[in-house]
């Protein structure tokens, strides 16, 4: 498997990872996941627990699939991330052209509202995503020290993307009324 494989399995695993575990870890994570789908209005709310769990679901097995060392479970994931990553923007779209203001919680914390940011960041993994289904199938030698970088700046990425929303909302302006 070549670098760039490598690096783009780290990423969107770790994408991936932080995803489904950030929905699911802690108190009330969960819940606070199905509000999220529930206040996106585009399956029935009976429908959402439902939608969710599948979600995370999906999530783990892309995960799976991409740790998993055979170059066919590797593709695989990559076309479920993108198939995901294709399927959360089209219900990102939807919500905010329908001006419907919720939260994301694609990394579980997260209480920014969805938006424009989203589905840049969701295009952009999908396209990560497919180019790593086609690195994988290019193949490619990697030496050790080539292959550490290749994963740690994947990972890094990973990690970066994953707190996207906390780090631009470290540079929001302050909503803090200026005293007289």
């Amino acid at each position: 498997m070549g670098y760039l494989a490598l690096g783009i399995r780290c990423l969107i695993g770790a994408v991936f990872l932080a995803s489904s575990v950030g929905k699911t870890a802690g108190p009330g994570a969960f819940d606070r996941f199905v509000s999220s789908v529930d206040g996106m209005r585009i399956v029935p709310p009976r429908s959402s627990r439902s939608v969710a769990r599948w979600v995370v679901a999906a999530e783990a097995a892309v995960c799976a699939a991409l740790i998993t060392p055979l170059p066919v479970a590797a593709v695989a994931g990559f076309v479920l991330a993108a198939a995901l990553l294709a399927v959360f923007t089209a219900g990102i779209a939807l919500t905010v052209r329908r001006g419907t203001r919720t939260p994301c919680r694609c990394f579980g914390t997260s209480a920014s509202v969805l938006g424009p940011r989203h589905l840049v960041r969701n295009l952009a993994l999908a396209a990560m995503a497919v180019t790593g289904a086609i690195a994988v199938t290019a193949g490619g030698g990697t030496a050790p020290a080539g292959a550490v970088l290749a994963a740690c700046t994947g990972l890094l990425l990973g990690g970066l993307v994953a707190a996207l929303d906390d780090i631009l909302d470290l540079f929001r302006t302050s909503r803090i009324p200026a005293k007289p």
